[in-house]
């Protein structure tokens, strides 16, 4: 009994300390001015469509390379992690600028559908990005397959509720006259993300290759 007790509380722990990782990773605070920004571009179904599609897509993602990433970039398309940052980071930056200048996180041009927004820059790399990958892709040597799964579940499914509310709460922040400040402030904190990864992918290229030294 004591023994199973023991179990359970570290898989509990291990649960709990990948979870809250993920979750901090996902960021569904940045979502909800995601949702707010293309209100007036699109209906609520669509909004609506927007958020299950894009976190049952980020889901996939996920476990995809959960368990075949390694395989996937080492052996099949031959591209390194730091590859994968800098791209993605690019992306983010993009949408930051974007955001930073015209005060929306996405803008959607005519030729564009809702189906392809939601695969990406939403699903990839706002939700599923470099850092909850990378996360999702080392998380079972530390925590188990099992646990991992469970914990990249529970956070896609709160990052989808707060998206599916994001709108009432925008109102809120709307009656406040906080909204348009706030999009241009998590536009700011999007793009510095994005080029933190740009450098973090520069800087992993240049210690695998061996051009800086690693700090003991």
């Amino acid at each position: 009994m004591i023994f199973s007790d023991t179990i359970f509380t570290f898989k509990a722990a291990y649960f709990i300390s990948s979870f809250i990782t993920l979750l901090a990773l996902i960021n569904p605070i940045q979502k909800i001015f995601l949702i707010n920004s293309l209100q007036n571009q699109l209906k609520d179904t669509e909004l609506k469509y927007i958020s299950i599609k894009s976190s049952i897509t980020a889901f996939i993602i996920l476990v995809f390379f959960l368990f075949l990433g390694n395989v996937i970039f080492t052996y099949v398309f031959r591209i390194e992690l730091y590859s994968f940052r800098v791209t993605c980071g690019m992306v983010l930056v993009y949408s930051g600028w974007m955001a930073l200048h015209q005060g929306v996180l996405i803008n959607i041009g005519k030729d564009v559908s809702i189906r392809d927004i939601s695969s990406v820059p939403i699903a990839i790399p706002m939700i599923a990005g470099p850092g909850t990958i990378t996360a999702t892709v080392t998380f079972p040597a530390q925590y188990g397959s099992l646990v991992t799964v469970s914990a990249v579940f529970a956070a896609l499914a709160v990052n989808l509720v707060i998206m599916l509310f994001a709108k009432n709460i925008g109102k809120v922040l709307i009656k406040l006259n906080l909204m348009s400040a706030l999009v241009r402030i998590i536009g700011l904190i999007i793009a510095t993300i994005g080029i933190q990864m740009i450098f973090d992918g520069g800087v992993e290229f240049l210690k695998i290759h061996g051009l800086i030294k690693i700090p003991l």
